[in-house]
């Protein structure tokens, strides 16, 4: 019961710390218009602070925890974080998507097809038409929630089994 406890406060504690700094992030993102275009550099950040918050997580969990912390531990943490602020993230999408920006995917869709134009000249009109009809069918809201939340999940994942490999004490028997 008293590990019970430390889990549930060091998870939704941590998520809302997660998402608040990754919401902040990306409304700094929208203020300066470069919400729509998934640069790479963007992505690293956010998985950047992904592994910043997990890991301190671990640390204050394991301080709660008399200094113990099994790696299947850190998964649930990991995984349990990574799952809240997922959702919080699916909230912030609407949000942006339906209010603050519902132009988002027309802007996201268009700077993708000019960008696939200067990289590649040679495609056909076509080619480019077929492209973003297959880019619509994946831009819809359930199906970016979805993506959105397994690869918070997948992400969240390979942070705590790394994280919890590193950090990961066991009880003496």
């Amino acid at each position: 019961m008293n590990n019970q406890s430390p889990f549930k406060s060091i998870v939704i504690n941590y998520a809302l710390l997660l998402s608040g700094i990754s919401i902040t992030f990306n409304l700094m993102l929208f203020f300066l218009d470069m919400h729509y275009q998934q640069a790479q550099a963007s992505g690293i950040v956010g998985i950047v602070i992904m592994i910043g918050v997990i890991l301190y997580a671990f640390i204050q969990y394991k301080k709660q925890n008399e200094g113990f912390m099994s790696l299947s531990e850190a998964l649930k943490v990991g995984l349990g974080i990574s799952a809240l602020a997922a959702l919080i993230g699916v909230v912030y999408s609407f949000i942006l998507s339906e209010f603050l920006d519902p132009d988002l995917m027309q802007k996201a869709l268009d700077f993708q097809m000019d960008k696939m134009r200067i990289e590649n000249p040679e495609i056909t009109q076509d080619q480019l038409e077929n492209i973003r009809a297959m880019q619509e069918k994946f831009s819809g809201p359930l199906i970016r929630s979805a993506f959105q939340i397994i690869g918070s999940l997948f992400i969240g994942f390979i942070i705590s089994l790394i994280g919890g490999l590193i950090v990961k004490k066991s009880r003496p028997e």
